[in-house]
């Protein structure tokens, strides 16, 4: 299965080889609609579609096949559930904010401004999160022996 892989990889590079190559100046006006071009995209599509797939595949078996992994997970989930309604809880008193992207003449509503109000409140509280624990256990070898 290795060699297969391995012989697989190879032809899709030396195919994407020959596609750079052959792609045209970037005078062309054409050249986003190029042959070469839409094979490329094919041949990224590809990969992509590939790579999802064996994540998923991979990802699911390990934590399926794992006694202790299903119910690590949940609890996970459960915790970045909290984290989101926390964060939509906290991002509120947006009028004045719809009320300024209206006057400079960007439609939107409440419900939006919310949203993203939500969005990066979960990204400060998940990174506040990732430092206390990258700092914390080192902070703990250092003091407790």
């Amino acid at each position: 299965m290795n060699k297969i892989v391995k012989i697989a990889l190879i032809a899709i590079g030396l195919i994407s080889a020959v596609l750079w190559f052959s792609l045209p100046s970037q005078e062309d006006p054409d050249a986003i609609s190029s042959g070469s071009m839409n094979f490329m995209f094919i041949i990224m599509y590809l990969l992509l579609a590939i790579a999802v797939v064996a994540a998923l595949f991979f990802g699911l078996t390990k934590l399926l096949s794992t006694p202790g992994s299903l119910k690590k997970t949940l609890f996970a989930l459960g915790g970045l559930a909290i984290v989101v309604a926390v964060s939509y809880g906290l991002s509120s008193n947006n009028a004045p904010v719809v009320e300024e992207m209206a006057r400079r003449g960007i439609t939107t509503t409440e419900g939006t401004v919310k949203n993203i109000g939500m969005g990066l409140n979960v990204f400060f509280i998940l990174t506040v999160v990732a430092v206390v624990l990258m700092v914390f256990p080192g902070l703990k070898k250092m003091f407790v022996k």
